[in-house]
């Protein structure tokens, strides 16, 4: 493998349907099968659950939209990282990139890979009791059992298939995600039409003054980290063929169409079960299938899932690296993580680096404790990136692209409006996890000015970016 690493640039290899069905994989997983109980034990309602995912959705909504501009004006590696940096500058656009590698794709693939090993012990001969926990002072530090070892060998073996070929890992991608949604629309038609459900299920008390209590700002951070992923087909916008056009249609139909099937799914699991029963409930969908079709199917149904969540993992392992990629081409990351494969053209140090920190992650780090820390810090950096677009607007700093937010200034206004109601009611009601997202904040501005330091000391810092667009050092 060593020989094949240099400088060679990423080739633009991605269709419209490959971007599109990338962001329905990074949407759809580990979210929409894992969240739905813990929302129902903050809000106790199945009204109020519902329209948590349509407010959810507007957001998810409106920030693809504002992304589709920002991805036609500037289609090169890096989603946001390049969008803050044309914005705000080179540290703003580092911490991006610096949340993205640690909370935006290690911290959901950890969790999705969890996720994946759980439900496929649902109904494969794995005893989740077999563990051994190392703890310090009471903490537990390190969790090894079979689950834990499925998980870690998903994340290696998807690893491998990504470093080995985009075109292949693109192929991979597309077969497991349109099996994730005709799995999703079987079960959504047989559910409501043959599946031992009740419409009672619906009734429960409502009040709109929820919607203006902390629990339903908690309940939208689960929810926006279901949405995550609408942002995909950004990051590799080097890849994508004619990405002034295919960009902001991916965004767009990839996400309106994952709203649709949540809002479905959502509404079948309270179908299927009623809220008392849904109450913090991870295996979601392993549950709402026993009680629609009986035990045996739910074994079933709950492989199927398995592998709907392999799609999400596969998706976010393909997209993050390219993130890093264009941070080390403007040399505020290790150089080593902006070469690319020769042979395969892919960014491998990028992508086994992504590996190594999800993998410590699913050691150390219990699936429900990682969904408030990834939503709360990565709404602040879509918040950012949000408002760079209209920072570009003003300045007229922004490549004049075929495509323009529709909505303009209403869109951008409400996603902003709406990640800052979850930022400020995230460190009101949960002020250690909020802490925790800001000293990974505050980790990075360190790493940032020692890399800064580095360059400072270094001949030739002009103004080029290899992988990402060519512009002038601030």
């Amino acid at each position: 493998m060593k020989n094949h690493l240099n400088g060679n640039e990423l080739k633009r290899e991605i269709g419209l349907f490959s971007a599109a069905i990338l962001v329905v994989a990074n949407m759809i997983g580990t979210g929409i099968f894992t969240t739905s109980g813990f929302i129902m034990a903050e809000l106790g309602s199945p009204v109020a659950l519902l329209l948590c995912w349509i407010i959810g959705g507007i957001f998810a909504l409106c920030g693809a939209l504002c992304y589709g501009e920002l991805g036609a004006a500037f289609p090169h590696a890096g989603g946001e990282y390049v969008y803050l940096r044309e914005g705000f500058g080179k540290l703003t656009a580092f911490l991006s990139g610096w949340i993205s590698l640690i909370v935006g794709f290690s911290a959901p693939i950890a969790a999705a890979a969890i996720a994946f090993a759980i439900y496929t012990s649902s109904f494969a001969p794995i005893s989740a009791n077999l563990k051994y926990t190392l703890t310090l002072f009471d903490t537990n530090i390190l969790t090894i059992s079979p689950v834990i070892i499925l998980a870690i060998g998903a994340t290696i073996i998807l690893s491998l298939v990504h470093y080995h070929s985009l075109r292949i890992g693109s192929r991979v991608q597309n077969f497991l995600t349109i099996f994730k949604i005709s799995i999703i629309v079987i079960f959504i038609t047989a559910g409501f039409f043959l599946g031992q459900g009740s419409s009672s299920h619906f009734a429960g008390d409502f009040s709109f003054e929820s919607l203006f209590q902390s629990k339903f700002t908690i309940s939208l951070i689960f929810v926006s980290f279901a949405y995550s992923g609408w942002n995909a087909a950004a990051y590799i916008g080097s890849e994508i063929k004619n990405p002034a056009k295919n960009i902001p249609i991916a965004l767009f139909t990839g996400t309106l169409f994952v709203l649709v099937l949540y809002l479905l799914l959502n509404a079948l699991y309270i179908y299927a079960l009623p809220a008392s029963q849904m109450n913090g409930v991870l295996e979601i969908g392993t549950k709402s299938a026993t009680s629609l079709f009986g035990g045996y199917i739910g074994k079933y149904f709950s492989g199927a899932i398995a592998i709907g969540i392999l799609s999400a993992l596969s998706a976010m392992i393909m997209t993050g690296p390219r993130v890093y990629y264009a941070m080390a081409r403007d040399s505020v990351f290790f150089e080593l993580f902006g070469r690319v494969d020769k042979k395969y053209k892919t960014p491998a140090f990028s992508i086994f680096l992504q590996a190594t920190i999800a993998i410590v992650m699913i050691l150390t780090s219990s699936f429900d404790k990682l969904l408030i820390y990834i939503g709360f810090t990565l709404a602040i950096f879509s918040l950012l990136t949000v408002l760079g677009l209209i920072i570009l607007r003003l300045k007229n700093k922004a490549p004049l692209s075929a495509y323009q937010t529709f909505g303009y200034p209403l869109t951008p206004i409400i996603f902003i409006a709406g990640n800052l109601w979850i930022v400020c009611f995230s460190i009101y009601s949960r002020p250690i996890t909020s802490l925790c997202g800001l000293i990974t904040i505050g980790l990075g501005v360190f790493v940032y000015y020692c890399f800064s330091k580095k360059k400072l000391n270094m001949p030739n810092t002009g103004k080029t970016n290899k992988g990402g667009g060519t512009h002038e050092k601030e």
